[in-house]
């Protein structure tokens, strides 16, 4: 694999993650705090449109382009092999993109989805928001953490080449 391809997947690799980080940052700091202040119908009513929203063409393409090129920069390193072990923030910056990924896939996206399916003004919307916000929180605060860590770390090698 050329030194072009590896800066090339590790470049679109960090800015998926620091793009990601930033979004799910700005979430632990400024949108699930505002969130809590709401009364719970209408707390669920707009997280549910954040949820809509988000599920567009930007978010989407950096979601998954950077995940992708995680994916080829996992891939490049371990066909090099000795670059891997010399220096091995750029794989570990990577692994901890596809970790962020993950989280939001396995975690983030179901409770997502269940939230979609609660009526807010139900009965049961109290408990079923407090029960989303705390675990959905947990891992947002997990997946921003790791995508942030990712970032620092993909950016390293870069910071060395030049």
């Amino acid at each position: 694999m050329t030194s072009t391809f590896i800066s090339a997947v590790t470049i679109t690799s960090a800015l998926g993650a620091g793009v990601t980080g930033g979004v799910y940052f700005a979430f632990s700091a400024i949108v699930m705090p505002a969130l809590r202040t709401l009364p719970v119908t209408d707390a669920i009513t707009a997280m549910q449109r954040i949820n809509n929203s988000a599920v567009r063409l930007p978010f989407m393409t950096v979601f998954f382009a950077g995940a992708a090129a995680s994916a080829a920069v996992v891939v490049s390193e371990t066909a090099t092999g000795g670059a891997a072990l010399e220096n091995p923030t750029r794989m570990v910056g990577a692994a901890l993109a596809l970790a962020s990924f993950g989280i939001t896939v396995a975690r983030n996206v179901p409770l997502n989805n269940a939230l979609a399916r609660v009526a807010p003004d139900s009965l049961e919307s109290a408990a079923q928001w407090t029960a989303f916000e705390r675990r959905w929180s947990t891992a947002n605060l997990l997946r921003g953490s790791t995508a942030v860590a990712a970032t620092i770390l993909l950016a390293d090698p870069l910071s060395r080449a030049s």
